[in-house]
């Protein structure tokens, strides 16, 4: 019998969640994401200091100024794990936006801007490269705005149906709805510590995506993230594609079983969710209508935001 990761396979594009290589190379994704957290966490492993000096050493020499050698620096590591991953993966690769920048349009748009010009230097199409930005209401319009000059983008930090409407309406090329974020927050409001995979709150949430997506005719892909455990992920199977990390890839790759397909456009079109259309102001009211994801995006923002900070730290005693 087959592991249940090449049974998942079948029915979704599976994505690693991580910024190490070998794991990469260990699980053979289409995909691959990054973010803040991730590249901190790579950027600390003895195995990747060379490629960290390198681009260290690269940045003193372009830098004309102290204060832009930081800046520099962040977002040239942020490309150069990009391109390495992109030498293991068949596709593409996320690569995030600073996410101090998420309540800033023109900011946005220029950071994304940035890392497509470092990308396409090093001499991979934009094609390949998947902007990730957050599900604010500035990050969904610079994403619109980027769409529109032929730049791809992954809307992350996504909890709310709100945020996944706005996103198909600006014709972003993907979301990325938090599953695991979404259990964590019902879990500590609720009390309750148990729930199947079928009433997984994240799960739910998802499924209801992915079936107004398929129902109403959205192009926009939807990519389950930030998964619990596996139970969660098999419940999916089916989404576009799914984001895991190496821990649960390797249980999937483990364990034996079969895989039914859960999502369907079939099953979506059963689905008889009304087509809405969101303004801004219909937008925020609907997104703070949902307290959960209220709390989550301004919460995954921080933490985002921190590790960024975390990570010019490394590299300013680097630089130093």
């Amino acid at each position: 019998m087959q592991n249940l990761l090449s049974q998942l396979k079948k029915h979704s594009i599976i994505v690693a969640d991580t910024g190490d290589f070998d794991s990469i190379q260990k699980f053979q994704p289409r995909d691959a994401t990054t973010n803040p957290s991730l590249l901190f966490k790579a950027a600390e492993m003895p195995e990747y200091q060379d490629l960290v000096n390198r681009v260290l050493s690269d940045t003193k020499k372009e830098a004309s100024k102290a204060s832009e050698s930081l800046e520099l620096a962040l977002d040239k590591l942020s490309v150069a794990f990009g391109l390495e991953i992109l030498k293991i993966v068949s596709h593409r690769v996320s690569t995030e936006v600073d996410a101090r920048l998420s309540f800033n349009l023109e900011g946005s748009i220029a950071k994304a801007k940035t890392l497509i010009g470092y990308y396409e230097k090093a001499g991979i199409s934009r094609e390949r490269i998947l902007i990730k930005v957050a599900s604010t209401w500035e990050g969904i319009c610079a994403a619109k705005q980027l769409t529109k000059e032929g730049i791809h983008c992954n809307l992350t930090l996504l909890f709310s149906f709100a945020q996944a409407v706005a996103c198909a309406e600006a014709g972003v090329q993907l979301i990325s709805p938090f599953v695991g974020r979404i259990l964590d927050w019902h879990k500590k409001s609720t009390g309750r510590s148990d729930y199947s995979a079928a009433e997984d709150p994240g799960v739910v949430s998802v499924t209801r995506i992915y079936n107004y997506y398929k129902n109403h005719g959205y192009k926009t892909e939807v990519m389950g993230a930030s998964f619990r455990n596996v139970g969660e992920i098999l419940e999916l199977a089916g989404s576009d594609l799914l984001t895991i990390s190496p821990v649960l890839l390797d249980e999937l790759q483990k364990t034996s079983g079969s895989v039914p397909r859960k999502l369907t456009p079939e099953s979506a079109a059963k689905s008889a969710e009304t087509k809405i259309s969101l303004n801004e102001s219909a937008f925020r009211w609907l997104h703070n209508e949902d307290q959960m994801a209220t709390e989550k995006l301004s919460d995954g923002i921080r933490l985002f935001a921190a590790d960024t900070v975390k990570l010019e730290k490394l590299i300013a005693g680097k630089l130093s």
